[in-house]
């Protein structure tokens, strides 16, 4: 049965880096419940940068070392367990902004647990620093990393981490 990549519109051949021996060549960027408001929604928590801004800080970093991105962001919960459930044998590796799930999707959990690549998680606020409900991260258990609180930077800095744990 063959893999269903239509949730990454940008796929197609890839030019792999190497960084270290381990191939970098895709990286899956999941942005979660209300990230599309980004921009407009609360300025002075998650700044004036659109959504699409964080998405094209990415691509700029991965452009550096040689790899592609694919976003997708989705207010349902199922759409982003479908995408890393999709993402498996297609990308390397995963940045993720959950948003709210963070804080109770055990689905999101199970489903990052199943990705063999390496996941990095990203807000750009720091949940610990806000309402107490924002202080778990039911993710952090499952992925290799997470950065908060640096704004948009944090997605670049993510970059970097991929990179540098592609390189171990």
């Amino acid at each position: 049965m063959a893999r269903d990549t239509s949730f990454i519109p940008s796929i197609g051949p890839c030019r792999a880096s190497t960084v270290a021996g381990m191939s970098l060549s895709t990286i899956l960027v999941l942005h979660g419940p209300n990230l599309n408001l980004l921009g407009t929604r609360e300025p002075t928590v998650y700044g004036t940068a659109t959504l699409a801004d964080h998405v094209a800080t990415v691509r700029k970093a991965a452009e550096k070392i040689g790899a592609t991105v694919s976003d997708l962001q989705s207010n349902s919960e199922g759409d982003l367990v479908d995408a890393i459930h999709g993402a498996k044998g297609v990308v390397d590796a995963i940045i993720i902004n959950a948003g709210a799930f963070t804080h109770y999707s055990w689905a999101i959990h199970d489903a990052l647990r199943s990705f063999p690549g390496s996941v990095i998680e990203v807000h750009l606020s720091n949940p610990v620093a806000r309402e107490e409900f924002r202080h778990v991260s039911v993710l952090a258990g499952v992925v290799d990393g997470t950065i908060s609180g640096l704004g948009g930077i944090g997605y670049s800095l993510a970059v970097d981490a991929l990179a540098a744990l592609a390189g171990r």
